[in-house]
């Protein structure tokens, strides 16, 4: 007998960590204190969901989902005990917290004389498989996604057959669990009761089905397009597989051969260059993964040192105007607007966003990422890290800080017609495309016409591009 703690692996097929061990197994998952203070409602809401649809499926197979809430460092060793397990299984996890949590795991198994395995099962190449010639993490991704493409990817792993999972009546009931054995397990809790309020975004059904569901739409279709037109967010030409990657709903091994079967079935050399475009965004993954595994303490801390510290200005109101979609800057307006509708903002839209507050309000990337973490269904410690450092000039491989993007240009460029725009920002739902792109530059009188509700621009584009300038050459001690 053997327990299979899930973590970020929340489904059946494609787990290599479910797959590990032969014999009868007990899945169970922690719902752990130390981790749901880190969460948000609708992070939470998503797992819970997760969690329901696990444990249809475990039930679907005569086994059953064990749920329990406290300390795996004690929970873990007690059920290990009650079952009879002598092994414990798990997916890796890469974060900083995450390892630590993991190590004081491993030494409570070890003092209870129970044998554990780890197992690589989120990326296709754990941190430290891609590295430089001499050994060295990558910090530049072209380099890094050179070899990510190049290396032979592993099939998706097989889902456990009935009789590898135990007979619910085998669990006693004095389990600690949500209560008797898995097969008469309590409901899941609530948001409520893990203390959570209810998120104010729709928070989209977390499912291996649902996932697979995303994964072949697009697939069908979207990925030839993705190359030309993943950068338009009316289009929505992207998976929508973040949050299933996020939690495992979906394994990257499946996701991946979908996309090569994809490549395959495509007509033209651009539409395999745009498959391949979508797998770059596969290996971005993985190299912000590997980033974070070399340098955890970037979660906080500018993985890029400079001279003298950045003068990241203060400014409260500021920051509450970005947060409630009110800059007066329509994509950035638009993005955060989404971003509290729907749990989830277009990329493009993030790095615009990212970049505004960075550098047009000179404020700290690390409020911007905290915000994410509150509000994204999809938050990703390495991914929005690493994000976030990017457009803030202080990350591995990140834009350089004296290219800015100018908010106005990318609306234009990115969302022509403002149809985007129009979607999350009403007020100027009949206001021309062409007015709303040039919105910073209308006297008030215009701006009170066409939008007497949309606020004025809150700064000055111009004039902080070069303050944004300034203020890194300064923290770089030029001159």
């Amino acid at each position: 007998m053997r327990l299979h703690w899930h973590r970020r692996d929340l489904r059946l097929a494609d787990n290599r960590g479910l797959a590990a061990a032969d014999g009868p197994s007990v899945p169970v998952f922690v719902l752990d204190d130390d981790v749901l203070a880190h969460a948000s409602p609708p992070r939470v809401a998503f797992l819970l969901d997760a969690l329901a649809s696990l444990r249809g499926a475990y039930r679907e197979r005569g086994s059953d989902l064990v749920v329990a809430r406290g300390d795996p460092r004690e929970l873990l060793p007690a059920l290990a005990e009650t079952c009879g397990a002598d092994l414990v299984t798990w997916s890796a996890d890469y974060s900083g917290l995450a390892r630590e949590r993991d190590a004081a795991v491993r030494r409570a198994l070890d003092d209870a004389g129970v044998d554990r395995r780890a197992v690589h099962d989120a990326v296709h190449h754990e941190p430290g498989a891609i590295t430089t010639n001499d050994g060295d993490p990558y910090k530049v991704f072209t380099y890094f996604s050179r070899k990510w493409h190049d290396r032979e990817k592993a099939p998706p792993a097989d889902p456990p057959a009935s009789d590898d999972l135990a007979d619910p009546a085998d669990l006693p009931a004095d389990a600690p669990a949500t209560g008797a054995p898995p097969a008469e397990c309590d409901p899941l809790p609530t948001l409520a009761d893990l203390g959570f309020d209810e998120p104010e975004a729709t928070v989209p059904p977390a499912s291996t089905v649902a996932a697979r569901e995303l994964l072949s739409k697009f697939c069908a279709d979207d990925i030839y397009r993705y190359d030309d037109r993943r950068d338009y967010p009316a289009d929505d030409c992207t998976s929508r597989l973040s949050p299933h990657l996020k939690y495992g709903t979906i394994g990257i091994r499946e996701v991946y051969e979908a996309t090569e079967d994809a490549k395959a079935g495509a007509a033209t050399d651009d539409e395999r260059e745009s498959v391949f475009e979508f797998q770059d965004q596969l290996a971005w993954r993985e190299f912000y993964t590997q980033v974070l595994w070399d340098r955890p303490d970037a979660v906080t801390a500018n993985f890029k040192s400079y001279e003298n510290p950045i003068a990241w200005r203060e400014d409260p109101e500021g920051l509450q105007a970005w947060k409630d979609g009110r800059t007066g800057y329509p994509i950035v307006d638009a993005g955060m607007r989404q971003l509290r509708a729907e749990a989830y903002m277009h990329n493009r839209v993030r790095m615009i966003v990212a970049s505004f507050l960075t550098k047009d309000l000179l404020i700290d990337w690390r409020e911007g990422y905290d915000w994410f973490r509150r509000k994204l269904v999809d938050h990703d410690t390495a991914n929005d890290n690493g994000g976030w450092q990017w457009a803030a000039s202080t990350g591995t491989d990140a834009q350089p800080y004296f290219r800015v993007f100018n908010p106005m240009t990318q609306g234009e460029r990115y969302d022509p017609d403002a149809e985007y725009i129009k979607r999350y920002v009403p007020e100027l739902e009949g206001v021309p495309a062409d007015t709303i792109h040039s919105w910073d530059d209308l006297d008030p009188g215009a701006r009170e016409m066409h939008a007497p509700d949309y606020p004025a621009p809150i700064v000055d584009h111009g004039e902080r591009r070069e303050q944004a300038i300034a203020m890194f050459e300064a923290a770089r001690g030029d001159g």
